[in-house]
């Protein structure tokens, strides 16, 4: 059977030279604020510990242990937070042993001084805080040194320009971006096939498929700010990849150096930029981890009830296994409870479940309109497929109603797939759940899925997950 287009993975879309680069870049590099984040930690128990500790050795006879713990904790969350407002978790301040150590030992000795009175806190405090303090230093150090958190970025045309923007990174002082690739849709005459030792892996199509199957960070475009029409065609093919999106000024060639060595590439322009990244992404993967451990607990025996139902109602399987878009674009295997009899399974979605359906079992339509079949989506939250808030994941053959493929539907459909899909999103609270019945359903769901991604907040996930057990009530287009 021939290998249709859509069964070809974003990889064997690449030419072979560019196909060996990107088994390179699969796994992605570290997020300064996770390193940021370790050394906090490390900060945190440490001021914790000797607070505590000198109380204890100063202590009276109504010494309460657990209250001072409390008490500890509190002063070191505080301590931690002001040491963040000042800049003292950057990496390249982490990594100045002397004056990072010296400031969080004086905020320990202050901590502890203010709460025991005594001179035996500072001597406590350098024996927690400054091992602490050297442990994260070295190891901001090492992941510097060793590259673990440089931003990978691929060029948008070849040649000179290319050789300009590339030299003026690499003397940028304390630059952190790296080039992997050169793309480019004109020929190896007017385009070389390497600039600088980095490769052209391929053109416009070849881009697209390239940051899809690989971790890159930065797409820098090395053509002439006057080429508008040039530039805006670039853009409306690339604006589906979940990359920083910048354009150096060639044309203007001793400026753009100039600034580029001001400060890691200053002198690149944006023109656009990932919309969850560092912190964000950090706050939001741990706001996803404990939301989705605290519903599995709490929801335990919903699901047993529900796995119970399943096997009584109809023979096979409890559970329903189906690719869909993930992240970038790249597919992911979703579980859900089973709603189907075996032999009418869709596991493609080519056909769209409509009101009445005989494929759905009795327990099925029930667990359908309630969206208890989701549950099992939470494990897929603790894999990292996906969040509780976002886009809804579709099936990677999914169709409308109409037998119309979705990309088809909405000019820039992938552009959903620039964050990590999610169980339930704005679009579902928004009154856009169940079939997709008609074009215009479609493009209001990716309408709200672009407003999520481009104002997303904790307090905007917060509303979504408080708001979904209501408009699940509504079960008009759940079928």
């Amino acid at each position: 059977m021939p290998i249709e287009a859509t069964d070809l993975t974003e990889e064997d879309r690449l030419s072979p030279g560019a196909r060996s680069v990107a088994r390179s870049l699969r796994s992605p590099v570290l997020s300064p604020s996770s390193v940021a984040f370790v050394a906090a930690c490390l900060d945190a128990a440490a001021l914790s510990l000797s607070s505590w500790f000198a109380a204890f050795v100063n202590a009276d006879p109504g010494f309460d242990p657990a209250q001072a713990l409390v008490a500890a904790m509190a002063s070191a969350t505080a301590a931690v937070l002001i040491l963040k407002r000042l800049g003292f978790y950057r990496l390249k301040t982490l990594r100045r042993t002397v004056r990072g150590t010296a400031v969080a030992w004086s905020m320990g000795a202050l901590i502890s001084l203010a709460g025991t009175g005594t001179l035996w806190s500072v001597p406590i405090a350098a024996v927690f805080v400054i091992p602490a303090r050297l442990l994260g230093s070295a190891i901001a150090a090492a992941v510097l040194d060793y590259g673990l958190t440089e931003r990978r970025a691929v060029l948008f045309g070849g040649g000179e320009p290319a050789l300009r923007v590339m030299t003026a990174l690499t003397e940028a002082k304390d630059s952190d971006i790296r080039v992997v690739g050169i793309f480019d849709d004109r020929d190896d005459v007017r385009s070389p096939i390497a600039v600088a030792g980095v490769p052209k892996l391929g053109g416009i199509e070849a881009l697209v498929s390239f940051v899809r199957a690989t971790e890159v960070d930065m797409l820098i475009i090395t053509i002439p700010l006057s080429a508008e029409e040039r530039i805006r065609s670039i853009m409306k093919v690339i604006e589906v990849l979940p990359v920083d999106v910048r354009i150096a000024d060639v044309s203007a060639d001793p400026t753009f150096r100039r600034h580029a060595r001001m400060s890691s590439g200053q002198g690149l322009i944006a023109l656009k930029s990932r919309p969850i990244v560092g912190g964000k992404l950090l706050v939001k993967r741990t706001f996803d981890l404990v939301g989705a451990l605290l519903a599995i607990v709490l929801l335990a025996p919903v699901m047993a009830m529900t796995a119970v139902a399943i096997l009584c109602d109809s023979p096979g399987p409890i559970l329903f296994r189906q690719v869909r878009h993930g992240y970038n674009n790249r597919p992911i295997t979703i579980w859900k409870f089973r709603s189907m009899y075996v032999a009418d399974c869709d596991p493609e979605a080519r056909t769209i479940v409509t009101q009445g359906d005989p494929r759905v079992t009795r327990v099925g339509r029930f667990i359908r309109k309630t969206s208890i079949d989701e549950l099992p989506q939470l494990f897929n939250v603790l894999r990292g497929d996906l969040s509780l808030v976002g886009p809804r994941p579709h099936a990677l053959k999914a169709h409308s109603s109409r037998q119309e493929p979705f990309e088809a539907i909405v000019e820039g459909y992938a552009a959903r797939h620039r964050v990590r899909p999610g169980i339930t999103g704005w679009a579902q609270i928004s009154g856009w759940r169940g079939e997709i019945d008609d074009p215009e359903a479609l493009r209001r769901r990716v309408e709200h899925d672009l407003y999520y991604i481009e104002n997303w907040s904790l307090r905007m996930d917060f509303y979504v997950l408080l708001m979904t057990p209501i408009r699940i009530m509504n079960t008009s287009k759940a079928y």
